[in-house]
């Protein structure tokens, strides 16, 4: 929580705007409901620039990363799987997909700020469904099986977007947002968007942290210690997928969050998901917060797509987990 806060009292100090320390934090207690400071001694626009456009990219950077490794983290505890995560079993990208149709047929307000995420929430389910589908066989669920129905059927929906650019002209951009992934060109809105599924899902995790631990036995031996399994896989994966339509529905396929925050605090504190639950909330709005920073001021005044810096970071982190996993197979062996 400490580290979260410095990070939050950082990012919000810096910026491409050129406002000094001292006035952002002049400006945030000027907003403050119990102080009556009289005439604010700042410009509108700058004003408006730590209250509306900063302050509001900070938070959502926050609630975006906790929505992403939460899912992560409920998606390892179902499947036992340390190496599965929105992104390899291709939930976000299929979560993209009803995001960028609805964009290109004009239909992203059919029903307010709600219809995107409604919609990625379903098409996340289907291609959930979709990866379980392709990857169950007779001898069970087999962790490369996983992987790999996870990459085709991400492929797949990679290649359904693709087409979608190819036949747009005017909104192009906004659906090549979705393959990049960004929280530019944000607000207050977006926030709003995020903390309902997030009050919803972070108590459904936390709620069956127990059973989760317990599957690390086997689902057998859950069962027999009272753990309805298949009623707590259901309930765990929609959980995990309304969290990763919430974030995608907002910032757009933002990879491997989920993947590389629960699997470092498993390292870190153990795989009791009573703690690595709440943790991986904290820890991931810390890992995309400082991401977003990045993304936003190693190249300003021009931006680093969010998505192609979480990348770069867990690309190589997915690497070495293989390579880990690989490693002790042999020596096991």
């Amino acid at each position: 929580m400490l580290l979260l806060a410095v990070s939050i009292l950082f990012s919000l100090s810096i910026g491409s705007a050129g406002i000094s320390v001292r006035d952002v934090w002049g400006i945030m207690l000027h907003q403050l409901p119990w102080n009556d400071g009289g005439t604010a001694q700042w410009s509108e626009g700058d004003i408006a620039i730590v209250t509306q456009v900063r302050l509001s990219r900070v938070l959502l950077a926050v609630l975006t990363g906790a929505c992403l490794a939460l899912a992560g983290a409920g998606f390892q505890g179902v499947l036992r799987n340390p190496l599965a995560d929105p992104y390899t079993l291709g939930v976000a990208s299929g979560s993209s997909v009803g995001a960028a149709f609805l964009i290109l047929f004009g239909f992203q307000a059919v029903i307010g700020m709600w219809t995107i995420p409604i919609v990625a929430f379903a098409t996340g389910s289907v291609t959930l469904l979709g990866v379980l589908w392709l990857a169950r066989g007779r001898m069970g669920m087999q962790l490369e099986t996983l992987i790999l129905s996870g990459v085709i059927v991400q492929s797949f929906f990679g290649a359904f977007v693709s087409f979608m650019v190819s036949m747009s002209d005017s909104v192009v951009n906004q659906i090549l947002f979705w393959l990049m992934g960004s929280l530019a060109m944000k607000s207050w809105i977006h926030v709003y968007v995020l903390i309902p599924f997030l009050l919803i899902g972070l108590p459904i995790l936390i709620l069956h942290a127990n059973p989760l631990n317990l599957f690390s036995l086997g689902e057998r031996h859950a069962s027999h210690l009272g753990i309805r399994v298949e009623r707590t896989k259901l309930i765990v994966l929609i959980g995990s997928t309304l969290l990763t339509a919430a974030a995608v529905s907002v910032a757009g396929v933002v990879g491997f969050v989920g993947l590389v925050i629960p699997h470092l605090l498993r390292l870190m504190i153990g795989p009791d998901y009573r703690l690595l639950i709440p943790l991986s909330a904290f820890g991931g709005g810390i890992f995309l917060l400082w991401a977003d920073t990045l993304a936003r001021m190693a190249l300003s005044p021009k931006e680093i797509p969010l998505g192609v810096v979480t990348a770069l970071i867990g690309a190589p982190f997915f690497a070495f987990l293989l390579h880990r996993r690989k490693n002790g197979g042999e020596e096991n062996g």
